[in-house]
């Protein structure tokens, strides 16, 4: 059967509330700040179990997060050594007989601040995301939707470096990713150009091999 690469994204350092984030939903092993970590998505889903004992045997690599979907599965790898993160993500590559650049483009599907949040809106949303920080009335919320979903945790990652910004909610599985971040208007002006800039160097890598 052809397993599809959908995802492949490295990340030298997660930032503090993103590894934060991850653990709060974690089944696994916890990421801390400053681990490297990779985040791998595959179809069909079942595909993934294999891949993952392949890179669990081989490598000293924990495991985060596995999602198994009938579409689609995702794993998350981290380590504290960057090059033992890589080594696995070599080994998958390998076992799927194809590169790094086989993985999908990301499309963008949408990026939007919503500004001046009010209060009403502000207790909807915590009400429905539950796992990161709460947004509040007032400030700004800057939301990025993307395909394929694992793409999402790359740019809320460069975003979390690039600007003092509050991770509310990242969702990486399913056919899109979502992410919500919350800061004053200048703040999340700064992780959606940050976020955005991220998804362009991915793909533009992808064109460079193309």
């Amino acid at each position: 059967m052809k397993i599809t690469l959908r995802t492949y994204v490295f990340m030298d350092a997660l930032q503090p509330q993103l590894a934060s984030y991850i653990a709060t939903s974690s089944q696994g092993f916890l990421p801390v700040p400053g681990d490297a970590c990779m985040w791998i998505e595959v179809a069909p889903g079942m595909a993934v179990h294999n891949l993952s004992d392949i890179a669990l045997k081989k490598t000293n690599v924990r495991m985060g997060e596995q999602v198994v979907e009938r579409a689609f599965g995702s794993m998350e790898l981290h380590f504290r050594n960057q090059s033992e993160v890589l080594a696995a993500g070599e080994l998958i590559l390998r076992q799927l007989n194809t590169t790094m650049d086989s993985r999908l483009r990301c499309k963008i599907a949408w990026n939007e601040i919503i500004r001046a949040i009010t209060p009403d809106h502000a207790t909807l949303i915590n009400r429905q995301l539950r796992k990161g920080s709460m947004i509040l009335p007032g400030k700004s919320m800057f939301i990025l939707e993307v395909e394929p979903a694992g793409y999402i945790m790359y740019a809320a990652n460069e975003a979390e470096k690039a600007a003092h910004i509050t991770l509310v909610d990242v969702k990486a599985f399913g056919s899109f990713g979502r992410l919500t971040m919350m800061g004053n208007e200048a703040e999340a002006e700064e992780a959606q150009r940050a976020a955005v800039a991220a998804i362009e160097r991915l793909n533009q890598r992808a064109m460079a091999h193309a």
